[in-house]
């Protein structure tokens, strides 16, 4: 464990991969050309769900929620890692640790949630057709999106507050390359079982029974749209659910693998790599797997890009 005297004490150092000089410069530029992708499609996807009429309704609402997420969880961490991929000092000073893993940990939390909610309303629009303008109306998505960011956060606050106070003993040298639970536990100098048990109390509630809710919407789901006839009809509805079921997918799987077990059994790189799917890799690829598989929002695209879509919403 390397020494730490070479900035002031108040200041976490996080190693990120400094064990591995050679991959910083190949790695600086490919976190920022994915930051670049995340804001500019994460950033469209918002606009356009707000601006576009033909947007107008629970699905692309949530989907705007999710695209706010992404947005706000690459910006929590990326920016902090291109500066230490690219100067000496790779460090972090407390009050910036502290609220890294807030942030972090209640936007995780909110969209653990969020992707849950998302999977009942594709269900109350493709099982319940007739009543899902009663069943999703204005006033509910609100709540429901209120209730959700609220979880989250809450959520994130007790984690949080719980891996802060772990004692130390002077220990500052983080093998992560952001502030996480997992890796600040790692430093603890106490018996960190509580905190283990904690941790995986609610990262079940948090992530295995959303999961579940979802499967067994989706089957649900399933049996509904092989009863539809229009071959058309399907098609569209199993497009659809197919994006949601990928972004699930691709959250759940890393999530799951980092926080439903022992911090103590981690080892560094694979927690590395996977902090990396689930920070950036997701929130990258989001947009773009609700862009190119629907053609509603291919259209909202191309009707942002042209002056007439601008003039009307001035």
């Amino acid at each position: 464990m390397w020494t730490y005297n070479q900035s002031s004490l108040d200041d976490f150092m996080l190693l990120g991969f400094s064990d591995r000089p050679w991959l910083e410069t190949p790695l600086f530029v490919i976190f920022l050309v994915a930051y670049i992708f995340a804001l500019f499609g994460n950033i469209s996807i918002i606009l356009v769900s707000r601006l576009d009429p033909q947007l107008d309704s629970p699905m692309y609402f949530f989907v705007s929620n999710l695209s706010l997420l992404d947005l706000c969880y690459t910006t929590s961490t990326v920016p902090q890692m291109l500066v230490n991929l690219r100067g000496q000092e790779k460090t972090i000073s407390y009050g910036g640790c502290v609220a890294q893993l807030y942030i972090f940990l209640a936007l995780g939390s909110t969209e653990c949630i969020l992707l849950a909610i998302m999977a009942f309303d594709r269900y109350a629009a493709i099982c319940k057709p007739l009543h899902y303008p009663i069943i999703m109306n204005q006033r509910r998505c609100i709540h429901m999106a209120t209730g959700t960011w609220i979880s989250g956060f809450a959520n994130s606050l007790v984690q949080s507050t719980l891996t802060v106070v772990v004692p130390r003993c002077g220990q500052r040298v983080i093998d992560h390359f952001f502030c996480e639970v997992p890796a600040l536990l790692k430093l603890a100098c106490t018996d960190t079982r509580v905190n283990e048990a904690e941790l995986n109390v609610l990262g079940a509630l948090l992530l295995l029974v959303p999961l579940t809710l979802i499967l067994g919407t989706y089957v649900f789901i399933a049996q509904a749209v092989m009863k539809i006839r229009s071959a058309e009809s399907r098609w569209k509805a199993f497009n659809t659910c197919a994006s949601h079921l990928l972004v699930v997918f691709l959250f759940y799987f890393t999530a799951i693998s980092m926080y439903v077990q022992p911090p103590s059994s981690y080892s560094h790189d694979r927690g590395k790599i996977m902090a990396l799917f689930y920070g950036i890799v997701t929130p990258t690829l989001n947009p773009f797997i609700y862009t190119l598989r629907n053609k509603d929002v291919k259209a909202a695209l191309r009707r942002a890009l042209t002056k007439e879509f601008w003039v009307k919403t001035m």
